[in-house]
């Protein structure tokens, strides 16, 4: 069949979609083509499944610690089968909504392989073959697991983010290659529902990226809760053996595990839509190259989400797809800044941030000032029993010497992928400390921490 739209979308993963609803939404006659499922890596094997597990690792704690509350409830014992279960349910669930909110919206999806060739050309290679043009092509073909030499992945000694999801049994000893965000909130995982965790991680601390003293109160928790954290070392193979395998990694060092989970991160497919006779330029990393407004070499045709180089989070996904749209309506949208999106990262404790740490703040050339409050003294946090954490802001210096414009918040803490919001508003509106403290907030609330830690900054705190 052949098919002339407005816009045609190659990927339906969360960059993909977003670009195909909202340009709906605008009125442009839209097509879509996903080679597996739309929703993507996110929905299928990333975002949605993980937090879904992970929840389940927060049950398994909530129930172990009842009995500091009066509630007799005993030793958890966990199915994972029975949370692998729910888990398909919300999955299922938010496909059918998001493929019935494309078919109202008017989109026509195309299932398939899409490959883009000259003058906007897309050849959707499937069970219906077809040949489709359009005015303007987006490129939004995502993410892959990285692999890594000496750890071939059979999908039962050693395995990445997307068999783990998918894991029935919980294995007894598990060594997690990588001490990233997807890396570290597997280790969580596991540990919470009765793993023994070994993480290993190459750079000198585990979340590289992350604020410094967040990511060592990270570690700190793991320590506690008897997670083996070896940073600043190389995987150097394994040698399985029957049903188990022994990592090797630093200098001399070993770890017999039952799995291995490598999550250092994941690839773009720049390639993933074949480009030939076009001017599109994938880079030596499998980026595509695109300017400010998110635009290829090839006129007419932008990129979007994990395939460009910016951060792979499904939000940065969701806000580039819809900038791509209002560009080529004439609108005008401001770019994303990669240094403000806001990050979330569901380990025990949860990491929350958004905006310059001290470190890059000082080397952008900013004189800051630095305010932090622990949760140890926040009444919500104690009524929950959890207090482990901080929130940490970080100010320009006026010159008048006191605390102004907003750079960075980070947090580390119960629950502080809810309370982001207000910072992340706060750093991208270039908003002060003056008026930031300003604002209520409600009590009690974990997020008065925030509040406080703010209005500190401006020499008149309450409570520290």
């Amino acid at each position: 069949m052949t098919a002339s739209h407005q816009l045609v979308v190659i990927g339906g993963g969360p960059a993909g979609y977003a670009a195909a609803l909202y340009g709906a939404a605008a009125g442009l006659d839209v097509g879509l083509v996903e080679e597996n499922r739309i929703g993507g890596t996110c929905l299928h094997v990333g975002c949605i499944p993980a937090k879904e597990l992970l929840e389940t690792a927060a049950v398994v704690r909530t129930v172990k610690h009842a009995a500091t509350f009066g509630v007799s409830a005993g030793e958890p014992m966990i199915d994972l089968a029975i949370s692998q279960e729910r888990k398909q349910k919300v999955i299922d669930n938010l496909f059918k909504g998001l493929t019935s909110l494309l078919a109202g919206r008017g989109v026509t999806v195309y299932a398939g392989k899409g490959t883009l060739g000259v003058d906007h050309t897309v050849t959707v290679d499937g069970p219906e073959p077809a040949m489709l043009t359009a005015d303007h092509v987006i490129l939004a073909t995502g993410s892959s697991p990285r692999t890594i030499p000496g750890f071939a992945i059979d999908g039962q000694l050693v395995v990445t983010s997307d068999e783990l999801l998918s894991l029935n049994t919980v294995p007894e000893r598990v060594a997690v290659i990588g001490g990233g965000a997807i890396g570290c909130e597997f280790a969580s995982f596991l540990n919470d529902v009765g793993a023994q965790v070994t993480l290993l991680e190459a750079a000198p601390e585990i979340l590289p990226g992350c604020d410094a003293e967040v990511a060592k109160t990270v570690r700190r928790s793991f320590k506690k809760h008897k997670i083996k954290v070896h940073a600043g070392v190389s995987v150097n193979g394994h040698a399985p053996t029957g049903a188990t395998t022994t990592v090797a990694f630093g200098e001399d060092e070993t770890a017999e595990v039952d799995l291995v989970v490598v999550a250092v991160g994941r690839r773009p497919n720049g390639d993933a839509a074949g480009l030939v006779g076009t001017r599109v330029v994938v880079d030596d990393r499998g980026f595509i190259e695109v300017n400010e407004a998110l635009l290829t070499g090839e006129p007419g045709v932008y990129a979007v989400g994990d395939v460009v180089n910016t951060p792979q989070l499904a939000h940065v996904g969701f806000a580039e797809g819809m900038n791509a749209v209002k560009h080529l309506l004439g609108e005008n949208p401001v770019p994303l800044n990669p240094a403000t999106v806001p990050w979330c990262i569901y380990t025990h404790p949860e990491v929350a941030f958004a905006g310059l740490t001290e470190e890059a703040a000082v080397a952008a050339g900013h004189e800051i000032v630095v305010s932090s409050h622990r949760f140890m003294g926040n009444g919500r946090a104690m009524i929950l029993g959890e207090t482990d954490g901080l929130v940490k802001v970080i100010a320009k210096k006026d010159a008048d010497g006191r605390a102004g414009q907003i750079l960075g918040v980070h947090m580390v803490g119960p629950w502080v992928t809810e309370q982001l919001g207000q910072a992340y508003l706060a750093v991208n509106w270039e908003a002060s400390v003056d008026e930031v403290a300003a604002f209520i907030q409600p009590h009690p609330t974990m997020s008065e921490l925030f509040g406080e830690t703010v209005l500190s900054l401006t020499g008149r705190g309450l409570h520290g």
